[in-house]
């Protein structure tokens, strides 16, 4: 298979940064909600949050290289069955998803670094706080990160009941491409 994207299917970065990309998503989804249920004594009650901060600052940095992969790779157009109106729709879902993804991941930075100190990434490095004096910003960041997340995995998962749509009922090569097969 090849690196780069074609006119005909996504190359294996493209591939291989989706599918990484959806199961963080899906992963710190999930961690999110079982560590805020967390009681005092848990002994995850200070590594599950460390965990799910070192994951999304990863993450961050993928989407900035996926996004930026999209200009030296751009992917594939979309396949001759689909109208205007599809094609409308899957530019508008995916910048939905790229900007959801993006404002999630800032309001986890700024949940992170209210009290002034920075965020250790599984203690290779530490992302320095270069924001934490508004008003209220854990409170208020927090709340955006958690409807901005409900969001999130909300719509990626209409996105992909889109792709299954595509797959099986349309029986075009929208998914296939995703997967690495030929258009």
């Amino acid at each position: 298979m090849q690196l780069r994207n074609s006119a005909s299917r996504y190359g294996l970065v493209s591939i291989v940064m989706h599918w990484g990309v959806a199961l963080a998503v899906f992963g710190l989804f999930g961690l999110g909600l079982w560590m805020v249920g967390l009681d005092y004594y848990s002994p995850w009650r200070k590594s599950a949050p460390d965990l799910h901060k070192s994951i999304g600052l990863v993450l961050l940095a993928v989407m900035v290289l996926r996004v930026l992969w999209r200009f030296v790779s751009p992917p594939p157009p979309a396949p001759a069955n689909h109208g205007a109106f599809t094609r409308l729709a899957a530019k508008l879902g995916h910048a939905v998803l790229y900007l959801g993804l993006f404002a999630v991941m800032i309001a986890g930075y700024l949940i992170s670094t209210a009290d002034g100190v920075g965020i250790p990434v599984f203690d290779w490095f530490e992302v320095p706080a270069l924001v934490s004096d508004l008003p209220d910003q854990a409170d208020t960041a927090g709340a955006i990160h958690l409807y901005l997340a409900w969001g999130l995995v909300i719509f990626a998962i209409l996105h992909a009941l889109a792709a299954l749509k595509h797959h099986f009922i349309d029986r075009d090569a929208t998914l296939s491409r995703m997967l690495g097969r030929k258009a």
